[in-house]
């Protein structure tokens, strides 16, 4: 089997950033799936489940109610090593034209308050792994450390 491109990148290596991990045409549209990484792997500690839960009920709700791109959004979620998340957009874009989107998105993550949607019993299969603390401050630390300081080493690989 072939060895996909993502297993290609040198995660020793590998910064905190947005990169675009692949793109895919599915009916003449093409698919964006970016990597946005929030800790550095291999080196800091990965993500805890609950505040990586936290970020997906919040960042998909944040992006499937953006006007621009809300019709764009085709999933949010976090990636399996626990290091960041995929952002997967139906459009041809750049890591330097979706930064925006995803700082505003960090943003509206680091400032909420009250309930955490989709976390109710009815709502979510894990509802009562929530960690809303948590996920504002890993908000808060990935603008601060990293989208306030973007350059070409952390939107490309």
């Amino acid at each position: 089997m072939e060895k996909i491109q993502s297993f290609t990148i040198d995660h020793t290596k590998l910064i905190p950033g947005i990169y675009v991990s692949r793109k895919g045409i599915i009916k003449d549209a093409v698919i964006t799936t970016f990597d946005i990484r929030v800790t550095r792997p291999n080196f800091e500690p990965v993500l805890n489940t609950a505040e990586s839960h936290t970020i997906e009920h919040l960042g998909a709700t944040f992006l499937r109610n953006n006007e621009s791109y809300k019709d764009k959004i085709v999933y949010f979620g976090p990636m399996g090593c626990r290091t960041g998340f995929y952002l997967i957009v139906g459009d041809d874009l750049t890591s330097s034209q979706i930064a925006l989107l995803v700082r505003e998105m960090f943003e509206f993550i680091s400032d909420f308050t009250g309930d955490v949607p989709g976390t109710t019993k009815l709502e979510c299969g894990n509802y009562l792994d929530n960690n809303l603390d948590m996920a504002k401050y890993i908000a808060d630390k990935f603008i601060k450390d990293v989208l306030n300081n973007l350059s070409e080493d952390n939107l490309t690989y």
